[in-house]
This record gives C-alpha cells, sequence and structure tokens, in this order.
C-alpha cells in the first residue's frame, strides 16, 4: 500500500484508462460501442481482451481470477451476510498443444473464462427457479463494471442466471433496469423534442454507508452479535448519544486507523472513497464515495463492506452493518444519492442555467413523481426486511411511506403549472446566501432547496436521496426499484405527448394526477400518517405487509413491461423476501432462548444466592429473575405454534412473536440493572460502545 494513497488511485482497476493503453484501438472501441448497443463481443476480441487482462493482472501479483456474484442474500442477519459470491481458480491451464501423455500445464488465463462461467444455482437464494435436479446457473462479465485486483485475485463483476436466464441475482434486474431507463428515455426525450444527440442513459448512484465498529473480543462473546448481527438483550449505558459527543466528533484512534486503511485500499481498487466521519451513536461512523454508474457503485458498496470486514479482524475489531445493533441507539442507514441522466450531459435532477436545462429538471421530477405515486409499493418493497423494520419511521429514518420532497419552492412550481400559470423553465433555482453575521466568515452560498431529513426521497441539488435504504442491503435493489418507476414515468409522459398533449401540457397533467405524493412537511409527525391515509398513501410498516404488494399484478405487469423480471422471477424475487424475514427471526428467537437458558437465569441464581445471609437485601430479585423464566416460556410456547406456509409464518412471527422477544427483552434488561456486574454474562452496551476507544 502507498504512503500516500492518492498516489496510488486506481492503480488495480481495470477501468477504461487501462483498457485504452492495453488493448488496439480498434478492439477499444467495438468495446465501448457495445456498452451501448449491447453487441455481443466477438470470439476474436474476447481473446485479445482476455491476453490483455492476464498481462495486466499478472503485473499487479494476481495468481487467480475470480466471476465475483451477487446472490439474493437479502438484509440484515451476521457479520458479512451480504457480501458477493466467488470461486477462485488459479491462472493456469493444460498445455493443450503438448503431445504428452499428461500435459503439462502452464500460467494463463484459459479460453473463454472471461466472459462466462459456471456454478450450482440450487444452493443460493433462489424463490424455487432452482432445485438439485435442476441446478446449473451461470455467470455472465457485467462488461460496464471494471475488473480490479484485490488480495492477488482478479475480480470480474458478473450477472447470474439460470440455466434458462431467469435473474437469481441482485446485478442482472439492476442492470436491466438500466437499459430500461435508456430505452424509455430516449423514447421521451424524442418525443418532447429535447436532447437529440443523446444516444443512451444512465442511471448513479452515491451511497453513504453508517455502521458500528466495536472490539472482536467483545463480539465473540455475545452470541446475539455473531448470530444475529444485533444485540437482543442490553439496557442503555447512562451517557448513550447524549450531549451529542459523538457526531463529527474526533474518531477514535483505533478505528480511525481502520478507516484510513479502508480508504486506502478502496481509492487503489478504483472506488472515489471521499468521506469518513462519526455519526450519531457512540461506537458509530460514516465513509462515503463520489457517485458513479449504479451497477459499478452497487459492486464497490458490498466490496467496501468486504473491505471493512477484513480489515477490522486484522485490528481486533469487528464492523457491524446491521440497520439496529443496539436498541435505543440510533441504527444504521445507508442512503442512495440517486440520478438519471444522458450520455450528451443532461442531468434530469439538476436545474441547470438555461431554459433548456431547467425544463428538462420540470420533466424530470415530473415523470419521478408519477413513478413513486403509481408504484409507491414497489419502492416501499425495495427496502422492506427484518433489519429495516427497527428503524424506519423510528425519528432517526425516514416513515415507511414513500413520498417525494422536492422542496417547497418547486413544490409552489408544480402548483403553478397544474394552475397553468406557469411554464416548464419558470421555476427559480436560485441559490441564497446565509450570512454568518461577523467579519471573519464571509456569507455562504445555500442550497436551491433546504434539506428535508423526514423525508425518504428529499432533493439535494443535483440528485434524489433515497433515505429509507438498510445498511446491510446490496444497493442493487433499492436502485433497481428507483430505475423501474422512473422508467415507467419516462413512457407515462411519452404516452401523453404521442396522444396529442404539448410538452408542457403532459408536464402538467403527471403533477395533477400525481400531486398527492408530494410532501414537503415533517414526516415525523403524528399528523403525517394521517394525511397519508387520506391521499392514498400506503403505510407499509412491517416486511410482512410489504412483500405481497411486490409480487401484485400491477408490479408484475410493471416488471413485463420493462423487461425487468418475468413473472415467475417476480414471484421468486417475493419468495426469497419471505424466506429471508422468516429465516433472520427464526434466528434471533432461538438465539434468544439459549441465551436465557444458557446464560442468563444460571446468572440469577448466583446473583441470588449472594444475598441467602441477607435475603432482606435482594429486595424484588427474586420476582425480577423470575419473569425471565416466564417471558421464555412464553416465546417458546408461541414459537412452536407457528405456521409454515412462508407468508403466514412471517405474519405469526411479525404481529404475535415479536411482541413476546420484547416482552422477554424487557424482563432481561430489567434484570441487568439489578444483577452483580462480576455475574452479569455478556458484555454490556457500555462496553461494547466505548470500550475500543481508548
Amino acid at each position: 500500500m502507498a504512503a500516500d494513497p492518492l498516489l496510488d488511485m486506481a492503480s488495480a482497476q481495470y477501468n477504461e484508462a487501462a483498457m485504452e493503453k492495453t488493448l488496439p484501438a480498434d478492439v477499444y472501441g467495438r468495446f465501448k460501442e457495445a456498452l451501448v448497443s449491447g453487441a455481443a463481443t466477438s470470439e476474436a476480441d474476447q481473446e485479445v481482451i482476455s491476453k490483455a487482462l492476464f498481462a495486466w493482472s499478472r503485473e499487479l501479483g494476481a495468481t487467480d481470477y475470480a466471476h465475483w456474484f451477487f446472490p439474493m442474500r437479502g438484509g440484515s442477519g451476521a457479520v458479512g451476510g451480504m457480501l458477493g459470491g466467488l470461486k477462485c481458480d488459479a491462472f493456469i491451464d493444460l498445455d493443450w498443444s503438448s503431445s504428452a501423455s499428461i500435459k503439462p500445464y502452464k500460467a494463463m488465463f484459459p479460453d473463454g473464462r472471461l466472459y462466462t462461467g459456471e456454478t450450482d444455482g440450487s444452493s443460493f437464494p433462489n424463490g424455487g427457479l432452482r432445485a438439485t435436479h435442476t441446478a446449473a446457473a451461470f455467470t455472465s462479465w457485467d462488461r460496464s463494471s471494471p475488473c480490479f485486483v484485490y488480495d492477488k485475485v482478479l475480480r470480474i463483476p458478473c450477472a447470474f442466471v439460470t440455466h434458462d436466464g431467469k435473474c437469481i441475482d441482485e446485478k442482472t434486474p439492476l442492470l436491466r433496469s438500466q437499459d430500461a431507463v435508456a430505452r424509455e428515455g430516449l423514447k421521451m426525450l424524442k418525443a418532447v423534442g429535447c436532447e437529440p444527440k443523446a444516444t443512451t442513459l444512465y442511471s448513479y448512484l452515491g451511497w453513504e454507508q453508517e455502521f458500528f465498529v466495536v472490539s472482536a473480543e467483545l463480539y465473540k462473546k455475545r452470541p446475539d452479535l455473531v448470530n444475529c448481527g444485533r444485540t437482543l438483550f442490553g439496557k442503555l449505558p447512562p451517557r448513550n448519544q447524549n450531549g451529542d459527543l459523538n457526531y463529527f466528533g474526533a474518531t477514535p484512534p483505533s478505528v480511525e486507523d481502520l478507516l484510513v486503511a479502508v480508504q486506502a485500499i478502496c481509492l487503489k481498487l478504483g472506488m472515489p472513497m471521499s468521506v469518513r466521519h462519526n455519526e450519531v451513536a457512540p461506537g458509530q461512523h460514516e465513509m462515503s464515495p463520489i457517485f458513479c454508474a449504479s451497477n459499478a457503485s452497487a459492486d464497490g458498496n458490498v466490496l467496501f463492506m468486504e473491505i471493512c470486514t477484513k480489515e477490522a479482524y486484522k485490528r481486533g475489531l469487528v464492523v457491524l452493518f446491521h440497520e439496529k445493533p443496539f436498541a435505543g441507539i440510533n441504527g444504521n442507514g445507508k442512503h442512495a444519492n440517486w440520478s438519471v441522466g444522458t450520455d450528451s450531459g443532461l442531468n434530469f435532477f439538476y436545474p441547470g442555467k438555461t431554459p433548456d436545462a431547467m425544463k428538462m429538471f420540470t420533466t424530470g421530477v415530473a415523470c419521478l413523481a408519477y413513478g413513486l405515486a403509481q408504484h409507491n409499493e414497489l419502492v416501499r418493497c425495495s427496502v422492506a426486511h427484518a433489519g429495516n423494520d427497527h428503524r424506519l419511521g423510528a425519528q432517526e429514518a425516514p416513515p415507511a411511506i414513500i413520498s417525494l420532497y422536492p422542496g417547497t419552492g418547486f413544490e409552489q412550481h408544480v402548483d403553478a403549472l397544474i394552475a397553468g400559470t406557469a411554464e416548464l423553465d419558470t421555476y427559480k433555482a436560485e441559490k441564497k446566501l446565509a450570512a454568518p453575521g461577523c467579519a471573519s466568515a464571509a456569507p455562504v452560498e445555500t442550497n436551491v432547496e433546504d434539506r428535508n431529513r423526514t423525508a425518504p426521497f428529499p432533493f439535494c441539488g443535483n440528485r434524489f436521496e433515497f433515505r429509507a435504504c438498510g445498511s446491510s442491503q446490496n444497493c442493487a435493489f433499492p436502485i433497481l426499484a428507483c430505475n423501474a418507476v422512473m422508467a415507467a414515468g419516462f413512457s407515462a409522459l411519452t404516452k401523453l405527448v404521442e396522444g396529442g398533449k404539448s410538452h408542457k401540457e403532459a408536464v402538467a397533467q403527471l403533477f395533477k394526477d400525481n400531486r398527492h405524493v408530494i410532501f414537503t412537511g415533517n414526516g415525523y409527525s403524528a399528523e403525517w400518517p394521517v394525511e397519508a391515509k387520506k391521499r392514498g398513501l400506503p403505510n407499509l410498516n412491517t416486511t410482512p405487509l410489504a412483500i405481497p404488494e411486490f409480487a401484485s399484478a400491477k408490479n408484475k405487469q410493471l416488471f413485463k413491461d420493462l423487461q425487468i423480471y418475468a413473472e415467475d422471477e417476480t414471484d421468486a424475487r417475493a419468495e426469497v423476501m419471505y424466506e429471508n424475514y422468516n429465516t433472520t427471526l427464526c434466528t434471533e428467537v432461538e438465539t434468544m432462548v439459549a441465551m436465557v437458558k444458557t446464560a442468563f437465569l444460571p446468572a440469577c441464581a448466583k446473583d441470588l444466592a449472594l444475598y441467602a445471609a441477607a435475603p432482606s437485601l435482594a429486595g424484588d430479585k427474586a420476582a425480577t429473575y423470575g419473569a425471565i423464566k416466564t417471558k421464555c416460556a412464553d416465546l417458546e410456547g408461541l414459537f412452536a405454534k407457528k405456521p409454515h406456509d412462508l407468508a403466514a409464518e412471517a405474519t405469526y412471527l411479525c404481529d404475535t412473536i415479536k411482541p413476546a422477544m420484547d416482552a422477554l427483552r424487557a424482563a432481561v434488561d430489567a434484570a441487568e440493572s439489578e444483577m452483580s456486574a462480576e455475574i452479569y454474562p455478556f458484555p454490556t452496551y457500555e462496553a461494547l460502545v466505548y470500550s475500543h476507544h481508548f
């Protein structure tokens, strides 16, 4: 690793600059063209690219290569649960030109192995699309996401599909959604007569990853963290996050060493990691890169989580990506800063400085409003999993109600367009000056619109920020949903224009029909769910309520029209979502019961024994400790009655089992306040969030 990571940036990434340097000009040109047209790469060009990539990666010390793909593992769960899949193969093959009966082998990139690979698809979550007797699945290089060398392995980002071409991964539907954005966006631009030089559209993503860092020694002593990624028991430390001491505070030395190392590795691998800081909660931190194309950025986020896990291990630390590792302490999010633009330079979510740019900004927001209103449930489903249920609507994350915040000024522009008193380009995207009022500090240029942290989809100057994404998720699924609803908006606008409406009339119509999804107030207020219900916006505040909507007839038709999911692929995804939710909750229940029976109840008995000679000092300990046994038995009894149908089981776990888990937790946490510190069987919250800081 270079002493100055800024001198080593992207040196281990086979990006366009590296390709242009190592490939013949004609091969490189055809490769670039294929990224837009989707044309297959000829066998001759494949051979040239493979040889160039082999030589380049060998110079970096690579001894193996691996197709890197992204199974539908879902969110939440134990540390490392969202990491991608890969199988390492050595850069060797037999010398087939030899006439020897036992052929020698040599260092090389085996023919054809850059572009495709094969593995078992039935052992990964697949929603019934694979079985032991129909197990084949194949990896295919995502040519638009650069290869890179990490730990002496050339990683090749891939799509993952079945023998019949069905997607059983996160990457493939994301790529399809990007194709849909390009296809429908170009149709819309042609219909309204704008941006004639555009040949394709891209979606972009810049993620903000929150996480906790804890001592590995203490982590290994907590079965709940090991099994579930979150603590199932524990009372808050007195200090907690009171006093606002943590947010943007100086990072503890042990953690700073970790974050600096992670940043350097990311920069070398071509991930422009630009930000690191302390978050609100004690022991919580955030890192984020500069944006890039959505699929490559989503790959980078999975890689980032893997790098964090490995580098933390080397330092006696563990990184927790669960949405809610500690009850009562702010949880982790992964804000997805998303935008859509053309290869000619237009950003639909940047107001711009010209009338044409303003027209397309207003048009883009209209298309987004249509998508969020008409396919509201889809966007909510994209962030629905057990871990995120602890976070959404908890005054630290946006509500589960999906609404659009374009800013109060733009909201007035929308109403004026609907009323017919404004033009597409009359929105005044004017920045103001915030004056500190002192001689030493100059006035600050503010954003066009104020920031709304309570909104799930706020405008941020040149992008919209999907704030509801879970920290443990692969970004691909939420961005797929964003792309899908945007493509649907493009399509709706195109139909209105082709049906005879002018550009302005079509945009005004989209805003009028979907005005109810725009909300610029306080999403944390008690009044908002009431108002949202009046507007017809669904409040799917748990995962079991959300999942059925994913495979609804409306969504199936949308996915079919946009060529993102076939009907059986949609059903398969819903099944995987149920499986992930149920597995997560069942693992938590079994871990809770085991911790109570093997640790908490014995500890209670030991603590009571201390007072045998002075029972008056024990107070209500016997009753407090006895409640643990009672609540544990209640949970076990209810858990034994859970149904086996996936949907029914999810509902039962949510509505019946989770309250029983909460009751057991409350009993154990009450005992923590009474028990001798030397007898309490697990590291406390206070130790977990603070001890590694010194």
